[in-house]
């Protein structure tokens, strides 16, 4: 039987530093079954769905925890896998919000969806400069799900407002993976 553990793990970026990881959840025969990993500013992150053999689990927890010994704050909790059916037969969205960045895009979405009982899946944010001007751009791409008795058009159409209140555009459609 295997166990799961969520693995965050951040520090300073580094050539290796993934393959280090690895090698560690590898040495303990751990699998990552999810991951997301990004470089923000000079520092590396890693959040990880992880899962072990149940007699190797406390192992690769503390051999993972060894790397704060180089810098990296890292932490591991325990998770069950079967976290899909809390939201079984909830309808997946892909939503997509540009424009010129400002402080509270993130919140004041993110709120929406709350008020409204949608559960964000994953969201990644951005910027860019605008190819002409140089002006900071903010991008978030988020999958959603939605309950199966929300109307659609009814939770796009308030968004877009919200949007349009950001004066950011706003793009909700189907999710299909």
């Amino acid at each position: 039987m295997r166990k799961h553990l969520v693995l965050t793990l951040s520090g300073p970026d580094r050539v290796g530093l993934v393959e280090d990881i690895t090698e560690v959840l590898l040495n303990y025969h751990g699998n990552v079954e999810l991951s997301r990993m990004a470089r923000l500013g000079g520092e590396f992150a890693i959040l990880m769905l992880v899962s072990a053999p149940e007699d190797q689990f406390e192992p690769l927890r503390e051999g993972v925890r060894a790397l704060r010994e180089e810098g990296y704050k890292v932490t591991t909790r325990p998770t069950e896998r079967g976290y899909a059916t809390r939201y079984s037969g909830w309808l997946p969205y892909r939503v997509k919000v540009t424009g010129a960045d400002q402080e509270g895009i993130i919140h004041h979405i993110a709120r929406h969806l709350a008020e409204k009982g949608i559960n964000i899946e994953t969201m990644d944010t951005g910027m860019f400069s605008a190819p002409m001007s140089g002006t900071p751009l903010f991008t978030m791409s988020a999958i959603v799900v939605a309950p199966p008795g929300l109307p659609f058009t009814e939770w796009r159409d308030d968004l877009e407002h919200v949007g349009d209140t950001l004066n950011v555009d706003t793009e909700v459609t189907p999710y299909t993976g």
